[in-house]
């Protein structure tokens, strides 16, 4: 029976959401990092919004003084510094386990930093492909929300943009096909079958964000928010099989192996 499932599969991949450097939860991180090394999936998916970004938000600036241009600069240096040091972790991790395909979605915080660049054209390098190195890196890049989604076998990927109590259901109603995502940071599945069709579903991945350090800007608001990732399987005729890792206080449980991110 495995040998049959090994014989059929295509490709195994691992999906993280929004880690959101350096604002990011490190036990978590180093669960991932460790799932990779293990693991050692044929792909690598970044469901985008890797970085916080918080100099290049007009979310930060509201109610506060601008900075001129000397001076917001190596505010920015550090985001893109900050960013950068925390996928060279995974990419680190990557290389150990000898991942050759991989996949940055480009989430709706990478976004400000096009948008920055749209008004300031002279700093052209803080585009997101430039500033984080995306083909120095071996990474595939996907712009954010485009209509043609990344795709393997049957089941889709993208940053996201849907929120709400029920986005799996929104992202499902909205594609129409089976599709994983981020953005939202909790946990979430919706399933629906067509009559004489197939079954499809959509996943909403969680993060890997310091769900504490948002305690602030959330106003105390309780939220559902999740640390996980994913490991699909893609089999040759275009099915896939997907497992979601819940890591909880930097501890998960991975194929009957314990997973420890705290040290």
């Amino acid at each position: 029976m495995r040998d049959n499932y090994k014989s059929n599969l295509k490709q195994r991949i691992i999906v993280t959401p929004d880690k959101h450097f350096p604002i990011h939860d490190q036990s978590a991180i180093n669960v991932v990092c460790k799932a990779i090394e293990m693991v050692k999936p044929d792909v690598y998916i970044d469901l985008g919004d890797t970085g916080e970004w918080g100099h290049f938000s007009n979310h930060y600036w509201k109610g506060r003084n601008a900075k001129p241009m000397e001076d917001l600069i190596p505010l920015l240096d550090k985001d893109v510094s900050d960013v950068n040091k925390g996928m060279d972790q995974i990419d680190k991790s990557l290389d150990i386990a000898d991942v050759n395909e991989r996949h940055f979605i480009q989430g709706n915080h990478e976004v400000w930093l096009d948008n920055f660049v749209i008004r300031y054209p002279y700093l052209s390098h803080y585009r997101t492909e430039e500033a984080l190195k995306i083909k120095e890196r071996g990474y595939e890049y996907h712009p954010y929300n485009r209509k043609k989604l990344l795709k393997k076998g049957k089941l889709r990927f993208t940053h996201g943009k849907y929120v709400g109590k029920y986005h799996a259901w929104k992202n499902l109603d909205i594609y129409g096909k089976s599709i994983m995502y981020g953005h939202t940071h909790d946990l979430q599945r919706h399933t629906k079958t067509f009559d004489g069709g197939p079954t499809i579903s959509a996943w909403g991945l969680g993060c890997l964000k310091d769900i504490e350090k948002d305690e602030d800007w959330l106003g105390g608001k309780l939220i559902n928010w999740n640390h996980a990732f994913a490991i699909v399987d893609v089999f040759k005729n275009g099915n896939f099989n997907v497992q979601i890792v819940e890591i909880v206080k930097g501890i998960t449980v991975l194929w009957g192996e314990l997973l420890d991110g705290r040290k």
